[in-house]
């Protein structure tokens, strides 16, 4: 009920309170409704979570980016901001980083990649002639005289012959046809594309795809992403990594049952564990994957990192033609190369290709839709491809300084590859094969048991707790066996030979000492 007043004021009074109420009262019941409306849609779901996201990505694993580097770069802050160490810089021998490592830049790759990025340097008389040749001959080649246009998906046609003729220089006159040739975003990018391709139907007809253990991740991590099956064949570390044939056998009679395998996956020379195979056992596994009627994946993008004495690169596409024409016209071959590695090291560049070998015509139609849908790959790795395939003759203004560069650079890796392997095998409880290529060694470790429990205890891989302790203690930064695959019961790791030698040899004692403390403690 209203009060009893007395005049006008008062009754303006409480009509002037009443208003007020009214609107308090209204004001409160909308916040309180967008409250409650906000509550909502705070409980309501994603749409993209961890659960609704692809099950697949969930799978991927990529070792050589792992916890172990993670952790590399918050110890490198650290230090950064003053945090006191046992050491002073993380040595990341993890990947095989050519120019992160100290590795100089080919003069002549450097040199035709500035002009073709600014071409008025082409009025410069520092720059030799062939270097203006290569780079005029790449820019006339480009939308617009420009590597900042899109060239067409497959990549440069001129790029592409003078792979082609890298191609048939490298194998004694095999013939390459340029239309053959991909060029690709590094070859990671060509190994990605043709597993797409590859992998196809559900449950046992889905596709198998038989990879080396111990592996490269990228191809676990693609397998696991396109949903195909991977199938384990291991090489045989008591004959310095060699691959068997009978092992071949057993993992694809064992796939069998649960899959149906399609491809057969080789990397020569060998990433992590540098062994180069010989002509005969490429030949078996050629003759292997006609019988079984498997797709061949051949990734050579180590072929001019061979150092041991009486190894030989040769390429599965050579080897296949002079096997005669029951093999070279049958055996479904991708071969995949990139100027990431050998003695270019340039690897954001990402330059690469790969050729196919007898692939059915309505399926390369296929391939190169496929390809057209990112465009093309970066130009300027595209370029610098032409560079390495099409390298100073002699003769040429830049041919003598090439040379000598590149010859360094092998030459170099070839005696840090040696002295790895030498230092590591003075060490009690750790066993090194030849680094007989590539970049990496690979070398088994003894782990007391107790440290194997511990790790498991903590949920780790033991070669992971290994690892992980090192870097801590060491800064060192090496990436478990665990992350690319071994036998049972063995424990690995990989550690890269770019560091140039003086820190290398730092790199090496240091990993001795620890490893003799870690066997001690834990024994």
């Amino acid at each position: 009920q209203c009060p009893v007043v007395h005049g006008k004021e008062a009754v303006w009074a409480t009509t002037r309170n009443l208003m007020k109420s009214c609107w308090l009262l209204g004001y409160l019941g909308l916040a309180r409704r967008e409250m409650a409306e906000n509550e909502a849609l705070s409980r309501r779901q994603k749409v993209l979570t961890i659960d609704t996201m692809n099950a697949n990505i969930k799978k991927v694993e990529y070792a050589v980016r792992g916890p172990i580097v993670q952790r590399a770069v918050q110890i490198e802050k650290e230090l950064k901001e003053g945090v006191k160490k046992p050491f002073n810089e993380v040595i990341k021998a993890n990947i095989g980083d050519a120019h992160a490592m100290g590795q100089r830049p080919v003069t002549f790759f450097r040199q035709v990649l500035a002009l073709c990025s600014y071409p008025e340097l082409l009025d410069d008389d520092k720059f030799p002639e062939d270097t203006k040749y290569r780079a005029q001959r790449i820019l006339k080649a480009c939308g617009g005289s420009s590597i900042g246009a899109y060239t067409a998906s497959q990549g440069i046609e001129c790029v592409r012959q003078d792979v082609s003729r890298y191609i048939e220089r490298r194998d004694g006159g095999v013939p390459c046809d340029p239309d053959n040739i991909y060029l690709t975003t590094g070859a990671s990018d060509g190994i990605v594309t043709m597993l797409k391709l590859l992998t196809a139907g559900e449950g046992r007809t889905r596709t198998g795809v038989m990879i080396p253990i111990p592996q490269y991740p990228l191809y676990s991590a693609a397998i696991a992403e396109l949903g195909a099956v991977q199938l384990n064949y291991y090489l045989d570390e008591d004959k310095c990594w060699g691959l068997d044939i009978s092992e071949l056998q057993r993992s694809l009679q064992a796939a069998s049952k649960h899959c149906n395998p399609r491809v057969l996956c080789i990397i020569n020379p060998g990433n992590p564990t540098g062994q180069v195979q010989s002509r005969e056992r490429i030949e078996d596994v050629i003759r292997f994957a006609a019988k079984e009627r498997l797709f061949l994946m051949a990734d050579e993008v180590y072929q001019d990192n061979v150092y041991a004495e009486g190894c030989k690169f040769y390429s599965f596409k050579k080897v296949l033609y002079e096997m005669g024409p029951e093999y070279f016209n049958t055996v479904e071959l991708a071969s995949f190369h990139s100027t990431s590695k050998c003695y270019m090291g340039e690897c954001g560049m990402r330059g690469g290709y790969m050729e196919v070998i007898n692939m059915d015509s309505e399926v390369k139609a296929q391939l190169t839709k496929l390809v057209s849908v990112r465009l093309c790959p970066p130009v300027p790795g595209q370029a610098l491809m032409a560079l390495v395939t099409n390298s100073p003759q002699p003769g040429e203004p830049s041919h003598a300084q090439f040379l000598k560069e590149r010859t360094a650079t092998l030459g170099d890796l070839a005696q840090k590859a040696k002295l790895t392997e030498e230092i590591l095998n003075t060490v009690p409880g750790i066993r090194c094969n030849p680094v007989q290529g590539a970049m990496y060694s690979f070398p088994q470790i003894t782990l007391p048991e107790r440290a194997i429990r511990e790790a498991k205890e903590k949920g780790q891989a033991p070669d992971m707790f290994y690892c992980m302790k090192l870097l801590e203690e060491t800064g060192i930064c090496l990436v478990p066996g665990s992350g690319f695959g071994q036998k049972e019961g063995t424990y690995h790791f990989r550690m890269t030979i770019l560091p140039p030698a003086d820190k290398l040899k730092i790199l090496l004692s240091k990993v001795k000492e620890f490893h003799q403390r870690f066997t001690k403690c834990y024994s």
